[in-house]
Parts: C-alpha cells; structure tokens; sequence
C-alpha cells in the first residue's frame, strides 16, 4: 500500500493551485478545473503521492494540526527563497544534528514544512 494523495478543500483553488506550483515546485497531474466539481491534482512526479485540491467553499479548511512535508537539499537557501517571496517562514527548528526544517502556511492555512536531511 502507498499513499495516493492528501486533500485539501479550498476557497481558493488558483491561489492554491500556484502556491504548490511555485512554492512546493508541484505539477499538476490532472486538471479539473472547469467542471461541476474543480479538482486540480499536483505532484513532484506521474507515479508520485499527491496534493489535490477541492474547491470548495462550504468545506474550505481553516483550523490548525495538519502539517505536510516537503524535502530539500538546502533548508536555508529555501528558507531565504520564500522569505524574498514574501510567505513569512517560520523560524529555522533543528530538532536533531541530521535535521533542520522551517514552515510556511499555504492559502488555506495548512502548515507547510521544508525538511533538510543529512
């Protein structure tokens, strides 16, 4: 078994859509944008787990406790790249000496983490 995606509902599908475009570097797998029922599916690769994005306002996400993961060669080059975007990253957490990561928020407030491994 593996992981097919995770889904967020949102009020906002083409500020979401760019956000894990420009900021998670995603591709949109499939695309249904258009349709009675917006869905844009984004992913790093064909065959990877995805982010698919509901539109939907009734049932956007607000809250707080869900965190998705992205790794990174270089969190601090990261870091200063969505800090110039202006996304306001959290500050830099070295939980251990193998790890660091920082956060951002997306447009529906889910916490976005940029984790470096050694």
């Amino acid at each position: 078994m593996r992981m097919a995606h995770v889904t967020i509902f949102t009020k906002c599908l083409e500020e979401s859509v760019r956000f894990y475009e420009e900021t998670a570097g995603l591709k949109i797998q499939r695309d249904m944008r258009g349709t009675d029922h917006p869905i844009v599916f984004l992913a790093e690769s064909e065959n990877s787990p995805c982010v698919e994005l509901v539109e939907n306002t009734e049932a956007a996400y607000h809250g707080s406790g869900i965190l998705i993961g992205f790794l990174v060669e270089d969190a601090e080059r990261e870091r200063k790249i969505k800090e110039e975007a202006g996304l306001c990253p959290g500050p830099m957490v070295m939980p251990n000496p193998h790890a660091k990561f920082f956060t951002v928020k997306d447009p529906n407030g889910v916490e976005i983490q940029f984790l470096q491994e050694d």
